[in-house]
């Protein structure tokens, strides 16, 4: 399947201060593909006296060598006003409570004089809470929903966090924003977290929602035909793993998956990414340890296909998405996924974002890559929702 990898926007002379960043830039989003590390050269001394300037400016502001695009910036310096303290070393309900990027970027916009209400932010488009089925008792669950009459497309939506903190909404204004790009009604579910609830709650309660929509669908607006998977980092994890279950259980097939800068892997937290992007802003590798600590009841879960999906048996999925952002820890594990996805013979699209970072998905009233990523979400559902269903094998 074709790769959605550009570096022509990396080249303005708004995003590179020299040729050698230029070509750096394109060579990384080409090797991400591949998920191969890439050593760059330098032309002349000049060229590598210049590269490691911009190397260490882009360290002190994004813990990584790789520079954020200004509005991505902007949110992380935002972010960084707000005090927040390292989640790896807090207690989960301490974690909890610290800033989000989605309260950063509320933030910011309150600087910037706009409207910070959901409804102006993302117009067209109407949410009621209310609570649905998990496997355990009801769980909360926001409902978005597109002007018109319907019935809609719908996209069963689960957020990041993962899999400790975070719920639906500070994951927003992704969910809010893909229901206006897909046309869709979409239900974001919370699910039981760990350590309270460890492994394989959240899985459990994912697939209960998924359960429940296809069942109800009617009653909220919603097309029973024309059901789809959608989430971000713990949640894409989800989403991807919800539909294996979904296809084991010979439950209606989900029309496709999205899946934005998922965990696809627990068991090598050392691929290239988590190299480069170890000490990233806002994700980085400490947290992840520190989530998935907190997630498993036993060494051994991280084999589990369920949260080890690079090593599931993918046969038989929809076309799936895959959205990752280049300041990320998980960016490799999108190109694993992708690979896995290819070799079992799914129909999968990848794009990798220079300049963004993780949790810039939700991002959409601010940064630019944002939007565009929704817009890029929302048009890969509704092309599987106008298209024929496939038949599973």
């Amino acid at each position: 399947m074709t790769n959605l990898i550009s570096c022509s926007r990396q080249l303005s002379p708004q995003r590179t201060s020299s040729r050698l960043h230029i070509v750096a830039a394109c060579t990384l989003s080409v090797g991400l593909i591949s998920g191969t590390p890439m050593v760059y050269a330098a032309a002349h001394t000049g060229e590598k006296t210049a590269k490691a300037a911009t190397a260490s400016d882009a360290m002190s502001k994004t813990g990584t060598a790789f520079k954020a695009d200004a509005d991505m910036q902007a949110v992380l310096d935002e972010l960084a006003s707000l005090g927040g303290k390292p989640v790896e070393t807090l207690t989960p309900a301490e974690a909890r409570q610290q800033p989000t990027p989605a309260d950063a970027v509320t933030s910011l916009l309150k600087k910037q004089g706009k409207d910070t209400a959901p409804t102006a932010l993302v117009p067209g488009v109407t949410s009621v809470d209310r609570e649905i089925p998990g496997a355990a008792g009801n769980n909360p669950a926001r409902i978005y929903t597109p002007a018109g009459a319907g019935p809609f497309p719908v996209v069963v939506y689960f957020h990041g966090g993962g899999w400790v903190i975070a719920d639906k909404e500070v994951y927003d204004g992704g969910a809010r924003g893909l229901s206006k790009q897909a046309q869709a009604v979409v239900v974001s579910v919370d699910y039981r977290r760990a350590p309270e609830a460890k492994f394989p709650a959240a899985w459990d309660d994912a697939l209960a929602a998924y359960k429940w929509t296809a069942e109800n669908a009617a009653s909220i607006k919603g097309d029973p035909a024309r059901v789809a998977l959608a989430g971000e980092s713990a949640g894409g994890n989800l989403a991807v793993a919800t539909a294996i279950a979904a296809r084991d259980a010979k439950l209606p097939a989900p029309r496709h998956i999205l899946a934005v800068y998922p965990v696809a892997q627990t068991g090598n937290l050392n691929t290239a990414s988590y190299q480069d992007s170890a000490k990233a802003k806002p994700l980085n590798k400490p947290m992840i340890e520190w989530f998935v600590d907190k997630l498993l009841a036993k060494p051994d879960d991280k084999t589990d296909t369920r949260l080890d999906l690079v090593n599931a048996k993918l046969a038989g999925l929809p076309p799936v998405t895959i959205i990752n952002a280049q300041i990320d820890p998980l960016r490799e594990d999108g190109a694993m996924l992708e690979a896995a996805l290819k070799k079992a013979g799914v129909k999968v699209q990848r794009k990798v974002y220079a300049g963004a970072t993780h949790e810039f998905f939700g991002m959409g009233a601010v940064v630019k890559d944002a939007a565009d990523a929704q817009k890029l979400g929302g048009q890969a559902l509704r092309s599987s929702f106008t298209a024929a269903p496939a038949t599973r094998k």
